[in-house]
């Protein structure tokens, strides 16, 4: 077992903006964060595969999942001591799993599925594919949104996840989720 994919402890509540390619995580994380006035945790597999892209004109290969791991909870972690309320967390462990086996023939390292699985998150923000895919560098699976999205979601399911889908444009992402946040808060 891989201590370095574990969460350290924290005093916020934790919310992961999760689901397939160009489905406004990112764009929704910010937003979030800036109206939660809190932090929020890229994702640390865009910075990482565009680098490699722009160098080398190659994709993920099975080799990049682990450091990909190690960057996302590394920073997680890092951004979560400086953290009070809420922190976003711009994709997950559970997400770099989920590709891991959509891309590599349903592999997916024994370590990271256990972490995956084990750390904890307060809620899952599944993004739905009701919006347009935008294409860029690393997008490019425009038309298995579908396929992606219910193993986005069998993911959350089987791991017994918190989560709620999140649909409609923009603006009704931003008010569902706000208003998902705000029950979660009262709860506390």
């Amino acid at each position: 077992m891989e201590s370095y994919l574990q969460q350290k402890p924290s005093n916020c509540l934790k919310i992961v903006l999760f689901g397939p390619e160009s489905t406004g995580k990112s764009t929704l994380a910010q937003e979030l964060a800036k109206h939660y006035n809190t932090n929020f945790v890229k994702e640390f597999a865009r910075n990482y595969l565009q680098e490699k892209w722009d160098k080398f004109q190659l994709a993920c290969e099975l080799k990049d999942i682990m450091p990909i791991a190690k960057g996302q909870i590394k920073n997680e972690n890092i951004i979560a001591e400086k953290t009070t309320k809420i922190l976003f967390c711009d994709t997950d462990l559970l997400t770099t799993a989920t590709y891991s086996k959509m891309y590599f023939n349903g592999y997916c390292d024994p370590d990271l599925q256990e972490y995956a699985t084990k750390n904890h998150y307060d809620l899952y923000l599944l993004m739905d594919i009701d919006i347009p895919w935008v294409k860029d560098d690393l997008r490019d699976r425009p038309n298995d949104r579908r396929v992606f999205f219910n193993s986005f979601k069998n993911s959350l399911d089987l791991n017994e996840k918190k989560y709620a889908v999140i649909s409609g444009d923009f603006e009704k992402r931003k008010e569902t989720a706000i208003c998902l946040i705000n029950n979660l808060l009262n709860l506390q």
